[in-house]
């Protein structure tokens, strides 16, 4: 049976990431969505995620319960390690992941795909705004980082999300499917 890939979905802050996920996963089943651990309260909206204190955390990584963590913006996030279980039985697995973790990812999973999103800055700054979660100085933070380059030798694909979501997640689900039977 032939290893599942990990498609780390990455793109600056308020780009869609979970938005774009869900309609992928809509429109491909098959895919495992990941749940991540964050060191956040429960309930603040967009991705299903687990969260947990810091503490908690720490000892989440002293014990091994993570293929792959990091930090960004003030909190940290963990990929669990049954993520593997899902590669190992031929499962392809979507996950919201970081760009700083990529590298990190890369020696993990030896069959990562990144799809790149991506979106102007006017877009980014509206989508942040809206959710409610940042402050002012956060979101001028947040389109700082906007364009960090992706580490070289990935396999990715890009796909701009300004328009309707829709449109992007039919392009996604585009890209991925040839890159499913190809892998």
């Amino acid at each position: 049976m032939t290893q599942g890939r990990l498609i780390a979905v990455v793109g600056p802050s308020g780009v869609g990431k979970d938005s774009v996920m869900a309609g992928i996963h809509d429109a491909m089943p098959g895919l495992h969505l990941v749940r991540r651990v964050i060191t956040r309260t429960p309930g603040l909206g967009g991705e299903d995620y687990d969260g947990v204190t810091m503490a908690q955390f720490d000892d989440m990584v002293a014990n091994g319960a993570f293929a792959v963590h990091w930090g960004a913006h003030g909190l940290h996030y963990g990929v669990p390690v049954s993520v593997k279980y899902q590669l190992n039985r031929g499962a392809d697995c979507l996950v919201n992941f970081s760009r700083s973790a990529l590298a990190q990812a890369a020696d993990a999973f030896p069959r990562l795909l990144v799809l790149n999103l991506t979106a102007a800055p006017a877009t980014l700054a509206r989508r942040l705004a809206a959710r409610g979660r940042e402050t002012e100085d956060d979101i001028e933070k947040r389109l700082l980082q906007a364009h960090k380059p992706l580490p070289p030798g990935l396999d990715v694909l890009h796909v701009a999300n300004d328009g309707p979501l829709p449109e992007t997640v039919a392009r996604a689900t585009a890209l991925l499917q040839p890159a499913r039977v190809s892998g």
